[in-house]
């Protein structure tokens, strides 16, 4: 079976493994849920029948349920799961979010979070594997504070609004537990 995993194409087989991911999909501030179970994809819980084929780089041809759609990436931010896509000539923004931006925002830990944080709590057991951060240092909304690695995933955990750091409660290499205060502000 052949997939591809965040740009990078990658071969594997496997006997009694199901691949499968879940992205939570805005365009045009509509949402969509967007499931792979194995080799089938899901829209909102219905079957998708598609084809895609690379033309050109940047540039694909799409069959999508019996109709040929032309697609072109306009602007591309993996960093911020944000992209612009072009169809059939109307740029459609897209945003992307999987299961650990959702449980980020369900516990209040997403970039739109508006108020002040008084502390950064991890939001899963895992590994600190970069600090970005310092005690007195001003962060910004958006800004990098730290990187936790946590199933293999390295999540980016970054500031909710203006503050300036307090204290850092932790230390490259740190293995933390769910919940557990990571830095105070």
């Amino acid at each position: 079976m052949t997939f591809v995993d965040a740009g990078i194409k990658k071969k594997c087989t496997f006997d009694l493994i199901q691949i499968s991911f879940m992205y939570k999909a805005s365009v045009s501030k509509k949402s969509f849920e967007i499931v792979q179970d194995n080799h089938q994809l899901f829209i909102d819980g219905a079957p998708l029948e598609w084809d895609l084929v690379q033309i050109s780089d940047g540039y694909f041809h799409i069959l999508i349920n019996h109709k040929s759609v032309r697609a072109e990436v306009v602007k591309a931010d993996p960093s911020t799961k944000s992209f612009a896509l072009k169809i059939n000539g109307k740029i459609y923004a897209v945003e992307l979010k999987d299961k650990f931006d959702l449980l980020l925002e369900k516990m209040g830990m997403n970039n739109g979070s508006s108020g002040k944080a008084n502390h950064i709590k991890a939001p899963m057991p895992g590994l600190i594997i970069d600090l970005r951060v310092k005690e007195g240092d001003t962060v910004m909304p958006g800004d990098a504070l730290l990187i936790l690695e946590a199933m293999k995933m390295e999540n980016m955990i970054k500031a909710s609004a203006q503050s300036v750091v307090k204290s850092v409660k932790v230390k490259k290499g740190d293995s933390v537990e769910k919940n557990q205060v990571l830095i105070e502000f």
